[in-house]
């Protein structure tokens, strides 16, 4: 179920903020026998709110999974044009790999890149190692939880001269995967990441698609982000988001 991933054209695109944000269980792939597996995407957007902004969005996910060890990589890299001509600029790479513990249990550790010239983040590093529970699991429902322990190295861009912050975050998450019916799949994580040395400084995620089938492999696809950061960069909001609707081509 859900083998490939191909998102071939975006119809709609609503964003009233921004938000970067890889739901990671979006991405993982059950699959019976294929140990290599993936999706390339290309989006288009216009969107018009205080400023026209033409956005292009590109991820690359390939996937190895041989049920014992799995590794994921992600690149996702978004290319916007405010009006004015100026440029705007953001990407991320994810790199994470499980290993299988027992029936119940995996032991999970990931690295993580990335830039948001709109969250003035000059860089951003990430590396974290855990545990992820398999609290349930079926054919048509699967729950999961994670407990990882984050280094984060962040470095503000110019806005805010010489301001590089090095923390370590707890990285907590909770996901489903649903899929009641034929044609229907809702898919959801919720991350809670809070400083260690003083909780009051955390960012709050959440990221769930839901797909319908429209015929063969072709499906509906809207997908909603939200992140709070109570300790964001210099005056960025502390609350983002993004809806996004397209259609899914799964093969």
């Amino acid at each position: 179920m859900h083998r490939y991933l191909f998102i071939i054209l975006i119809l709609f695109f609503i964003k009233t903020s921004h938000a970067q944000v890889i739901n990671v269980e979006t991405l993982r792939k059950v699959t019976d026998s294929a140990k290599w597996t993936g999706s390339v995407s290309l989006d288009v957007g216009l969107i018009k709110n205080t400023n026209r902004i033409l956005k292009i969005d590109n991820k690359t996910h390939v996937q190895y999974n041989d049920k014992k060890n799995l590794w994921l990589f992600v690149n996702d890299l978004k290319f916007e044009k405010l009006e004015r001509n100026s440029f705007v600029n953001k990407g991320t790479q994810h790199l994470r790999y499980n290993r299988k513990v027992s029936e119940k249990i995996k032991m999970e550790a990931f690295l993580q890149a990335q830039y948001d010239a709109i969250s003035e983040i000059d860089f951003r590093g990430l590396a974290g190692l855990g545990p992820r529970f398999k609290l349930y699991a079926n054919e048509n429902y699967r729950f999961y939880l994670g407990t990882l322990i984050m280094y984060e190295y962040e470095k503000a861009s110019d806005i805010v001269p010489d301001r590089v912050q090095e923390d370590i975050r707890v990285s907590a998450y909770i996901s489903f995967s649903l899929f009641p019916k034929e044609g229907f799949a809702l898919i959801g994580t919720t991350y809670y990441q809070p400083k260690l040395s003083g909780f009051a400084d955390y960012r709050l995620s959440s990221n769930t698609s839901i797909l319908f089938k429209i015929t063969g492999g072709l499906s509906f696809k809207t997908n909603f982000s939200y992140i709070y950061d109570a300790v964001p960069v210099t005056t960025i909001p502390k609350t983002q988001f993004e809806l996004t609707n397209g259609l899914l081509y799964t093969f």
